[in-house]
């Protein structure tokens, strides 16, 4: 890379010289980046799954058509990884005046500093580089934020050292937007930002100016604006002022992922569960059952559908349930932690703290929602399978008074020879092409999935402690009494 311009004079003299780029904004820059890649078929934006019919193509949209948008979703649905990855459309480096706050570009300066320096030194004027990843400022909206936060203070004590008027430019302590000058300002939760705020949000957008202690600024900033919101309070409880909700050029909603597998990749692509102890190794069914209890939950009438249920629900999950695994691995000596059903039973504090229950809910308690999830997913992923199998002999076997106690603290070989007491169930497993017969850990996972899914079916029962056993005769009465 060649080295960059330092003064005034030799950035005139480079290709950041030419007209078409010394007065560019930062929407034209990244419109003309995103223009790039969809010539050439890059990723647009690294990282996010599963919007690429949905989302991508309406955001595309707003940034060729040069808006101000927002994001409109529930928790959890990389709302906040979209706009940080807008910095990818970004320049590698911008050239800004040497010592401006506010990144004043070194033709079209809009500070009275970097005027006064550029009138006073021509172009001996010191240049400074930004990387792109500075260029990108995210604040979060709550009612506490002022102006102040926002837009910028006076400060008196710069008055009094400088020896200007409270009135000067020089003695403001700019804010959040305008050191976002020439680049992407991103603020999280817009209703929450009090109607004062909004306001002043507004009048920068429209007009450039703002009032600060009285005192009218000018300010004519080249921002990328970018918000999130709850489609809730942005839409329903009038939170927005309407001048600002008329100012911004798209609103884009988001969305939990569509499918399973969707959902798997985003899971596997977030989660750590690579760990340096042991080879880990997670079993397709296992991925899914962890996936399938957030799709579940997101179902079910007694968790509160307006808060939504994460993405980062079934990436807490599957974190928990490698460090379980793991744990036994090391104690059990075993070379690859295997995770298994046990296992996600061992990570309901990940589930129970990432739903909010509606009043039904609260009556029945988290816990005890959550291990119905576990079961009704555990039946959901051996039917997606898609083979039938008889649990005829399984479920004689419990009926008759047989037991089985499952642990998260045995190795997997000693699970499997318990298995085996079973009748047809290492026949089922095979069957359904779950495991190898080699493979102890994958086997024992495979048992515990298959029992779990007799228990969400009422043939057989588990209880808390892990031991799987007779079914409760009333629900065994009673069939449709499902979940």
């Amino acid at each position: 890379m060649s080295q960059l311009p330092t003064t005034l004079g030799a950035l005139k003299r480079s290709s950041w010289g030419e007209p078409s780029r010394a007065r560019r904004s930062v929407k034209d820059e990244i419109r003309n980046n995103l223009l790039a890649r969809v010539r050439t078929g890059d990723t647009l934006l690294p990282g996010v799954i599963g919007y690429e019919d949905t989302v991508l193509p309406q955001l595309v949209n707003a940034l060729l058509s040069r808006h101000n948008f927002i994001l409109l979703g529930l928790r959890g649905q990389a709302k906040s990884r979209i706009l940080r990855a807008l910095t990818a459309l970004l320049d590698d480096e911008m050239p800004i005046v040497a010592g401006s706050e506010i990144n004043d570009s070194p033709f079209a300066p809009i500070s009275k500093y970097a005027k006064t320096l550029l009138a006073e030194a021509g172009d001996d004027a010191p240049i400074a580089w930004v990387h792109r990843d500075e260029r990108y400022i995210e604040k979060l909206a709550t009612p506490d934020v002022t102006i102040a936060d926002i837009i910028g203070d006076v400060d008196p004590i710069r008055a009094a050292r400088g020896g200007h008027m409270l009135s000067d430019e020089l003695t403001i302590q700019f804010g959040m937007l305008p050191r976002a000058n020439r680049g992407i300002f991103a603020l999280n939760e817009l209703p929450d930002l009090s109607g004062k705020v909004q306001v002043g949000l507004f009048n920068i957008m429209q007009e450039g100016d703002v009032q600060i202690k009285g005192f009218p600024v000018r300010l004519p900033l080249d921002v990328m604006l970018c918000f999130t919101a709850n489609p809730e309070d942005y839409t329903a409880r009038g939170k927005i002022i309407t001048p600002l909700k008329d100012r911004i050029g798209s609103e884009i909603v988001t969305h939990y992922p569509l499918t399973v597998d969707l959902g798997v990749s985003i899971t596997k692509q977030e989660a750590w569960i690579t760990r340096d102890s042991v080879t880990v190794h997670v079993p397709g069914f296992m991925s899914e059952v962890v996936e399938r209890i957030a799709f579940e939950a997101r179902e079910d009438k007694r968790i509160d559908r307006r808060s939504g249920v994460s993405q980062r629900m079934p990436i807490s999950v599957l974190e928990n349930v490698v460090s379980n695994a793991e744990r036994r691995a090391l104690q059990t000596k075993e070379e690859v932690a295997v995770p298994r059903m046990s296992d996600v039973y061992a990570a309901l504090p990940a589930i129970t703290g990432k739903i909010e229950l509606e009043y039904e809910g609260e009556l029945v308690g988290g816990e005890k929602i959550a291990r119905e999830l576990i079961r009704r997913a555990s039946d959901a992923t051996l039917a997606s399978i898609g083979r039938e199998f008889s649990s005829d002999e399984i479920v004689i076997w419990f009926d008759e008074g047989g037991a089985l106690q499952v642990s998260d603290d045995v190795a997997a070989s000693t699970m499997v020879k318990a298995f085996e007491t079973v009748p047809t169930l290492l026949n089922i497993v095979r069957a359904l092409r779950l495991a190898d017969v080699a493979d102890h850990g994958t086997t024992a996972a495979a048992c515990e999935l298959v029992l779990e899914a007799l228990v969400a079916r009422k043939k057989i029962s588990r209880s808390d402690a892990g031991q799987y056993g007779r079914a409760v005769a009333e629900k065994r009465r009673r069939p449709s009494d499902d979940f």
